[in-house]
């Protein structure tokens, strides 16, 4: 009856939308234990400076999306609590696309406040930052879930189905191309980050990724609006929404995981080499007052507020190119046992990085035995220190 009312090829969800939903559900599986590992090793600095919480929080918001899209895409027969459209297409399906831009767009707001506009990005900002984002997008699924399901979506017993309207079809759209538009903004702002924080190359890559996806998106929905009656194209649907939101998140932190797990001691002892030589009068507008807070500094995962002594002093004392090759800490070709490493050698002097990455959170008072130790302290051969 489908087949000659749409003219397509209509078929009921069974073998292939299980295989898929395994598929799917076997990398967001895959990409939850790269977030475990990555949480395991958040010691590790690089991994530390990629903003584990709000990546974290966007892994959930694509978890969430993909269950919505069990029902929108008809992986599932509706009947029962699926029935339920408006409960799984507009507040799981719709309102988690949002959800998973606008926190997209928040993670490089804040690399965009404390590189561009030389402000911190504090527990508060991150709160109001949240606060915004739950409030637009829930107001605009409780405007939509008030307004007649006729005007929106509904379901169609006779065909186990949701039907949606064009016009909120092109309304949801267009509110996600403004989203995105929104955060291709922010990444130009971001393009003269210095190195060590550089995420301009990785936030093209997943710029590109999502405009791909929201092409994508508005042909299906534009063009083929009987798509979920169609076998090969609401699967195609489901794997394009999969493939492309799980791969935002293995850009933003996938290669500092493969280099902790690969070339743990040399990545980071580069990365903290570059981190000297971007300097603290250019990028992160790091001052060598004992007693300045900041703006980078205050950029921490934990929200720490407490920042007020952290500082990189490249005038006097700091990390610098002729300290770093003088002192190389990693010779035990282990990659697995840094954190003994670490703590047998001295690589960096850790009050000198910001609180946010610093593996010692001991901070010493001025003449104690550690504060000495740390200053000039050397390695003898043996492996033993020596002052």
């Amino acid at each position: 009856l489908l087949s000659s009312m749409y003219h397509i090829k209509a078929s009921n969800p069974g073998k292939d939308d299980t295989i898929t939903i395994a598929v799917c559900s076997g990398l967001l599986g895959l990409t939850a234990m790269l977030l475990v590992y990555a949480w395991c090793n958040y010691n590790y600095r690089p991994i530390r400076a990629k903003n584990l919480t709000w990546t974290t929080l966007i892994y959930c918001a694509t978890v969430l999306w993909f269950i919505g899209n069990l029902v929108t895409n008809n992986h599932v027969r509706l009947v029962g609590v699926w029935s339920n459209c408006k409960l799984w297409i507009l507040w799981f399906r719709v309102l988690f696309v949002y959800v998973f831009a606008t926190m997209t767009i928040v993670r490089f707001y804040a690399l965009d406040r404390v590189f561009n506009q030389k402000k911190p990005f504090t527990r508060r900002s991150s709160l109001i930052s949240g606060a915004i984002i739950l409030s637009f997008n829930v107001a605009y699924c409780l405007v939509n879930q008030l307004i007649s399901s006729s005007l929106t979506l509904e379901y169609v017993p006779d065909l186990e189905a949701c039907k949606i309207t064009m016009a909120f079809r092109i309304a949801a759209i267009s509110i996600q191309w403004l989203l995105w538009g929104a955060c291709g903004v922010l990444i130009f702002r971001l393009r003269n980050i210095q190195s060590s924080f550089n995420e301009f190359r990785e936030s093209v890559a997943i710029f590109l990724v999502i405009i791909g996806l929201l092409t994508e998106t508005s042909v299906t929905n534009l063009y083929y609006q009987y798509y979920i009656f169609e076998k090969k194209r609401r699967i195609q649907k489901t794997y394009v929404d999969v493939v492309a939101s799980v791969l935002v998140i293995w850009l933003f932190i996938g290669y500092p995981v493969y280099k902790s797990i690969f070339d743990r001691r040399n990545y980071e002892q580069m990365w903290l080499e570059r981190l000297a030589k971007d300097g603290p009068g250019n990028t992160y507008n790091i001052n060598s007052n004992p007693q300045g807070t900041t703006a980078y500094a205050k950029m921490d995962e934990n929200l720490d507020s407490g920042f007020n002594n952290s500082h990189l002093n490249y005038e006097g004392n700091g990390i610098n190119s002729a300290y770093v090759n003088n002192h190389r800490p990693f010779g035990d070709p282990d990659p697995f046992n840094i954190e003994s490493e670490m703590s047998a050698h001295v690589p960096f002097n850790d009050n000198l990085l910001p609180m946010a990455l610093r593996n010692n959170m001991h901070n010493p008072l001025l003449n104690s035995p550690s504060l000495f130790a740390a200053s000039y302290m050397d390695s003898s051969s043996d492996g033993r220190h020596v002052l």
